[in-house]
């Protein structure tokens, strides 16, 4: 089992920056692959990035590709989702997951164990 928590979310202004962070308790992190995920009223849970157990691979959608940067930190148990050049459609609650150290449908909300609470991102124009 293992606990996530979100945090860093807040109201910026379009093009500014945020960072959040996923801090996770439970089980050794760096079992896992971890993923964020968004979801805006009335729309879909959607995949924003994922980075493999190790933190050697990176997955991004191809909106926020170039614009964000997800990282983790295995010693810490942390991950983080850098976010520059916010974009109103950006606004959504943002969710920490984590999923198999070995998943290839990283990009598939329901391929994944783990879910924090979610964080709101307002980005106003």
């Amino acid at each position: 089992q293992v606990h996530l928590v979100e945090s860093g979310g807040g109201l910026v202004q379009a093009g500014g920056s945020l960072r959040l962070s996923c801090a996770a308790s439970g089980r050794t992190f760096n079992d896992y692959t971890v993923g964020w995920f968004r979801q805006a009223p009335g729309k879909e849970r959607e995949f924003v990035a994922a980075i493999s157990w190790s933190g050697g691979s990176t997955y991004y959608a191809d909106s926020v590709k170039g614009r964000f940067t997800i990282s983790r930190d295995n010693a810490k148990n942390t991950g983080d989702l850098q976010m520059h050049s916010l974009k109103p459609e950006d606004t959504a609650v943002y969710y920490c997951a984590a999923g198999p150290p070995d998943m290839w449908n990283k990009t598939i909300a329901r391929a994944y164990w783990y879910w924090g609470q979610g964080t709101q991102v307002t980005v106003s124009s």
